[in-house]
C-alpha cells in the first residue's frame, strides 16, 4: 500500500485573529494510537452495512420539482444549505468547519456538514456527520463519502466498501470527534482539504493541514478523474420528511439559524479552491443557497471581515417551518 503522497504546492492564508479556534481530535486517541504501517478501522455492526450508501440522488446543480411534496428540492429527501461555486476546473477545495452535535430525530435520518467537489453525477466529500443508520448512535463523527453515479450503484461512507484507500494511522474514519462546540464554550472546528494529486491523479483527503488520511484512486471516476467543476461548503439533512408538513425536527449545523454575530450556528471559514496553478485561493465568485430557508437558512458575509465567512443551519421544524 502506498504510504506517501506526491508533493503539491500548497499556499494557506492565515486564519482570523479574532476567532478563537481549537483543532479537534478523536475520542479513541485517549486509548492510544495505531503503530506505523497499520490503520485504525472502526468496527461496523451487521445491521448498519445496508445503510452505507446514500439514497440515489442527482449531484447536478439542477432544481427539480417534487410533485408529491409540492416544494422545490435539489435532491429528493435532501434539504441542502450551502455556499456554491462553479465554472472552473477545480483540483481541490478546503474549509474550516465548525463542529456541532445537531439533534437527529429518527434513526433513518442524518445531518452532515462538509466540503464537496463534484462533476456531473460523480462526487467526493468530507466533513462531520450525525448518522444513526450508519454509525449506530448520535455522536458527531468524521466521514468521507464518494460516488461515481449519483449513489445509484457506487459509493459509500468511509471504508464500508472498496474505494477509499486509507494510509494514516492517526485518524479513524467514522470515529467520534472530540471536543464539540457549545454555545457557552469555545468553538471547535475540523479543517478538511480534498485535492487531486497532480502526479498520480488520486483524490486525497487531508485533515488538520498536516494529516493525509488517504485517497480515492482516480480509476473510480470518469469525469471527476480530470477535475471537479462544482465546489460546495455547507450542510445537508436527509429525511423523508423534508419539504413536508409536518417537517422533520432534525437539525442542521448547531440547530440555530445562521448567526455571524455570536457564531453559535454552523459555519465554514477559510474557504479555498485549488486551480491548475496548484495555489489555494478564495473562489472567483460564490452563491449561497438553501432548499428551505424557513427550516435551514444561509448567510454569507464578506464585508468588514478579514476573510469571507459562511454561516448556515437551522432547527428544522419550527413555527415558520411547521
Amino acid at each position: 500500500m502506498k504510504m506517501e503522497k506526491s508533493a503539491s504546492k500548497e499556499v494557506f492564508v492565515g486564519r482570523n485573529k479574532g476567532s478563537p479556534v481549537t483543532i479537534t481530535s478523536q475520542i479513541w486517541h485517549k486509548s492510544g494510537n495505531c503503530p506505523k504501517g497499520t490503520i485504525p478501522i472502526r468496527r461496523i455492526k451487521k445491521n448498519n452495512i445496508s445503510n452505507v450508501r446514500k439514497k440515489a440522488i442527482s449531484l447536478q446543480f439542477d432544481k427539480q420539482f417534487n410533485e408529491s411534496k409540492k416544494v422545490y428540492l435539489l435532491q429528493t429527501n435532501h434539504s441542502l444549505a450551502f455556499l456554491h461555486t462553479e465554472g472552473y476546473a477545480y483540483l481541490g477545495a478546503k474549509g474550516d468547519i465548525q463542529v456541532w452535535n445537531p439533534k437527529v430525530e429518527s434513526d433513518d435520518e442524518y445531518s452532515t456538514s462538509q466540503v464537496a467537489l463534484k462533476n456531473g453525477l460523480q462526487g467526493v466529500e468530507s466533513g462531520w456527520a450525525v448518522n444513526p443508520s450508519v454509525y449506530g448512535d448520535r455522536q458527531t463523527r468524521l466521514f468521507v463519502y464518494w460516488t461515481a453515479d449519483g449513489s445509484e450503484k457506487t459509493g459509500c461512507f468511509d471504508l464500508t466498501c472498496p474505494g477509499f484507500v486509507q494510509t494514516s494511522n492517526e485518524i479513524a474514519l467514522g470515529a467520534a470527534i472530540y471536543p464539540i462546540s457549545n454555545p457557552t464554550g469555545l468553538p471547535y472546528q475540523i479543517i478538511m482539504y480534498i485535492h487531486k494529486d497532480p502526479n498520480t491523479g488520486n483524490w486525497w483527503v487531508q485533515y488538520g493541514e498536516r494529516i493525509n488520511i488517504g485517497y480515492w484512486p482516480q480509476d473510480l471516476f470518469g469525469m471527476l478523474r480530470a477535475h471537479a467543476n462544482i465546489v460546495q461548503w455547507g450542510g445537508e439533512v436527509y429525511s423523508s420528511r423534508v419539504g413536508t408538513n409536518p417537517h422533520t425536527s432534525t437539525e442542521m449545523g448547531s440547530g440555530q439559524f445562521p448567526d455571524w454575530v455570536s457564531g453559535e450556528s454552523g459555519s465554514v471559514k477559510r474557504m479555498r479552491v485549488l486551480g491548475n496553478n496548484l495555489v489555494l485561493k478564495f473562489p472567483e465568485w460564490v452563491n449561497g443557497y438553501s432548499d428551505e430557508y424557513n427550516c435551514y437558512n444561509v448567510y454569507y458575509i464578506h464585508d468588514y471581515v478579514e476573510d469571507p465567512e459562511f454561516f448556515y443551519g437551522g432547527p428544522g421544524k419550527n413555527p415558520m417551518c411547521p
